[in-house]
């Protein structure tokens, strides 16, 4: 059964994953529905990168910084009427959200405003939910960056 009361929001510590926390509480304070904040995290044992945890359990306290910290952030500047949950699961992003909202109203990504080649090398976790969610995806999308209207100037 659909929980009309529930909006599930991806959180992974993008610019894109904050905007669509914040249209989540918005959309949940506008409908009075609760939010559930989802950050989904894996460690397949290898080390990308200097900043790459180097246990599941590192991984996982990552994890747990970055959801809590960008529910800070967001609830620092967005009033929140309706109950709003924080969790941390393991596992590939996709299969988590998708799961998550499986009794959800939405389901509410962030855009990372990746261009062709990028889309086209690595995928999108957003297409994917759009193509695997038992409930309507909304996609954040990045700010449009407005040009300054022309000016003419007269001598």
């Amino acid at each position: 059964m659909i929980n009309r009361d529930l909006i599930v929001v991806g959180v992974d510590g993008s610019e894109g994953a904050r905007r669509a926390l914040r249209w989540a509480i918005l959309e949940g304070r506008r409908t009075h529905a609760s939010v559930q904040a989802i950050t989904a995290w894996t460690w397949d044992g290898i080390e990308g990168s200097m900043l790459a945890a180097t246990n599941p359990t590192l991984q996982r306290e990552r994890a747990e910084r970055i959801s809590a910290h960008e529910l800070d952030a967001v609830l620092a500047d967005t009033v929140a009427d309706s109950p709003i949950a924080r969790d941390v699961v393991e596992g590939h992003p996709v299969a988590v959200l998708v799961d998550a909202a499986r009794n959800a109203r939405l389901l509410v990504l962030g855009s990372h405003g990746h261009g062709r080649l990028h889309h086209a090398a690595l995928g999108s976790i957003s297409e994917e939910c759009i193509r695997q969610a038992p409930c309507p995806v909304v996609v954040v999308p990045p700010p449009q960056h407005r040009h300054a209207p022309a000016t003419t100037v007269t001598t």
